[in-house]
């Protein structure tokens, strides 16, 4: 029964490892999409977001605004509202990045460096292909808020990672328990 479990957690860990990569590959894919609509399309798509944001605002604070007064605040929110979706948009990419480089076993400094310096790599051919698309320029600001937001994707992931290794996946570890030896894990299977 020991071997068949054994056996179990290393057939999930090998089938699950690779498949850990498909997130990342999915959230760069969206990214390139949202890069890729020109100028108009992006700004009618932000500030139909910001104005759905600001009349739920109006509905959760029970503030009753007419339609002019809600159209005012988007129109000041909207820059801000923009430059949240870049820092979301690379948050989850950093956490789509960090996490399977972390299933294989990169950890620490290494782990924010790599994730890091790709995920910053990827903002700057990011701005680099806006500049490509009409209506649309590069700016070095975006790629500071979307590295900004990548490390903290990546520190939040290293977070929950530890956590949830130290107690929920504990079982699947195929690392040796701490405090004991190879000779004690012998004497103890001979049991």
């Amino acid at each position: 029964m020991k071997y068949f479990l054994l056996f179990l957690k290393k057939l999930i860990r090998y089938l699950l490892k690779p498949l850990s990569f498909l997130p990342a590959i999915v959230m760069m894919y969206l990214i390139f999409n949202f890069s890729a609509q020109n100028g108009n399309l992006s700004g009618q798509l932000s500030s139909a977001v910001t104005t759905d944001l600001v009349e739920l605002c109006d509905q959760l604070l029970d503030r009753d605004w007419d339609a002019q007064q809600i159209l005012f605040y988007a129109d000041a929110l909207e820059h801000y509202v923009r430059k949240a979706a870049h820092a979301t948009e690379y948050f989850l990419l950093a956490v789509t990045v960090a996490f399977p480089l972390y299933v294989y076993r990169l950890r620490g400094w290494r782990l924010v460096l790599a994730a890091g310096f790709f995920c910053m790599g990827f903002a700057c051919l990011d701005e680099w292909h806006q500049s490509f698309v009409p209506g649309r320029t590069p700016a070095l600001r975006d790629v500071v808020i979307d590295t900004s937001g990548s490390l903290a994707g990546i520190y939040a992931t290293r977070i929950v990672c530890w956590i949830g290794r130290k107690t929920i996946f504990r079982p699947l570890s195929l690392d040796r328990p701490e405090g004991r030896s190879r000779r004690g894990l012998q004497e103890m299977s001979s049991l």
